[in-house]
């Protein structure tokens, strides 16, 4: 029975490395085109471009390892679970450590080769390995988990899923965005390297700003849907779970019709990640409901939640969402009657006003809500300020019984005119 599991997931794997190769195909070709005066700026990113391909080729050789060992068909659902649980403390030892390294490095009253910062050092790297050892398990455990929920959900084809679930949690590419500043679309988008700093990324948006007259931001990225999939690094299984489903959907959306269209134009994008973020949702619920029902009532991110206090007494908690949707509502007026540097300076005091209140955005310019308007699967709109797509695709959802029928309705979106017809 055992070599009978090793000979499928070898099989499996081989069928893997052909997809690998196909999306990573359509990673490396996926920038929009424009106009041939802007070819120096692909010159500009050339060096700090992330190489998909040896990525893949390393992940592809870490998955078929754990694939060959197979270690979650051997292991009860309970036993499965601890195991992905361990790995999640783990990884907040590492960071635990990682902070305590920061703060001795940068401490003054501390020499570099202090003896407590090699001692930290060396915690950490123990520390880490043991983290990347109980990654490779606790990913062929997720990938599990995840596609017995597709099935359950209908996704299955004679038991399996097609394609199969199959991801790397990893330092994931940055992702430089580039929009005009007279509109609000994405002309570009390269992913970049990990690791540049915020002096880093401020000096490569001001360069383009200056040297092309257009708006940039240099973003990170939860996921990125090449095969295997990326997933950032996470304490949150909640998030996780999420992610990965999330991540799966656009791997399955590439060989229908509104995948296939995903870097046509920003209507193509945000039906894309308006329904993989829907799907996603609520495949992450049932893996958690599944095998995590304890954690599935803990927040995904902890932010803090500020108050402002009216004449009357009453306290009005800071809505986040409205707030960003009231921006970008502002920003496409003054965009739509030419006042381009008007616009630009309410972004920067509206970024000065939600920092105030405990969120910590580094930039909003033209190319944030090109970005951030992609992902518009809340009613209320939120950086997509009043774009009619996310409620289309939202009220789509809601027309269709289950998240199987609602997907078999969408992947065959071609257009926005499409998706209005439905």
């Amino acid at each position: 029975m055992k070599n009978e599991k090793v000979s499928q997931n070898f099989g499996r794997v081989c069928l893997l490395i052909l997809f690998s190769i196909f999306f990573g195909y359509v990673l490396s070709g996926s920038q929009v085109l424009f106009d041939g005066s802007l070819s120096s700026l692909d010159n500009l990113t050339r060096s700090d471009r992330f190489n998909f391909v040896s990525w893949e080729i390393s992940a592809l050789v870490e998955r078929f390892s754990s694939a060959t060992m197979g270690v979650e068909h051997f292991i009860d659902d309970e036993k499965q679970s601890e195991i992905v649980l361990t790995y999640i403390n783990q990884i907040a030892v590492v960071e635990e450590l990682e902070q305590n390294l920061l703060e001795l490095n940068s401490d003054p009253n501390k020499s570099e080769d202090s003896l407590e910062i090699l001692s930290v050092q060396e915690e950490l790297d123990r520390e880490t390995k043991r983290m990347h050892d109980y990654a490779r398990v606790a990913e062929s455990i997720l990938q599990n988990q995840t596609e017995r929920t597709l099935v359950e959900m209908g996704f299955g084809i004679g038991g399996q899923i097609f394609p199969p679930v199959l991801f790397k949690i990893t330092d994931l590419p940055l992702n430089l965005i580039v929009s005009p500043r007279d509109q609000i679309y994405t002309i570009k988008s390269y992913n970049l390297n990990p690791g540049m700093d915020s002096l880093q990324k401020d000096a490569l948006e001001e360069r383009i700003f200056e040297e092309y007259g257009l708006s940039a931001l240099v973003e990170e990225v939860g996921g990125v849907g090449a095969y295997p999939t990326m997933v950032m690094r996470s304490r949150s299984i909640s998030w996780l779970t999420e992610v990965v489903a999330h991540e799966w959907f656009h791997n399955y959306l590439t060989f229908y019709p509104l995948g296939i269209r995903y870097f046509v134009d920003d209507t193509m994008k945000t039906i894309n990640e308006t329904t993989a973020n829907l799907a996603g949702k609520e495949v992450g619920r049932q893996t958690m409901l599944r095998f995590y029902p304890e954690y599935l009532g803990i927040p995904i991110f902890q932010f803090r939640k500020p108050v402002t206090v009216l004449r009357d007494g009453i306290e009005e908690v800071f809505d986040y969402r409205r707030e960003m949707r009231e921006t970008r509502q502002r920003v496409d007026y003054l965009l739509s009657i030419g006042r381009i540097e008007q616009a630009e300076r309410y972004m920067e005091d509206r970024r000065a006003y939600v920092w105030e209140h405990g969120y910590r955005i580094r930039k909003i310019n033209q190319a944030y809500f090109a970005f951030y308007g992609a992902y518009n699967d809340t009613p209320g709109g939120g950086a997509a300020g009043d774009d009619p797509i996310g409620p289309a695709v939202q009220q789509l959802r809601i027309d269709n019984f289950d998240l199987k029928a609602f997907i078999d309705e969408i992947k065959g979106i071609r257009s926005f005119e499409d998706l209005m017809e439905r």
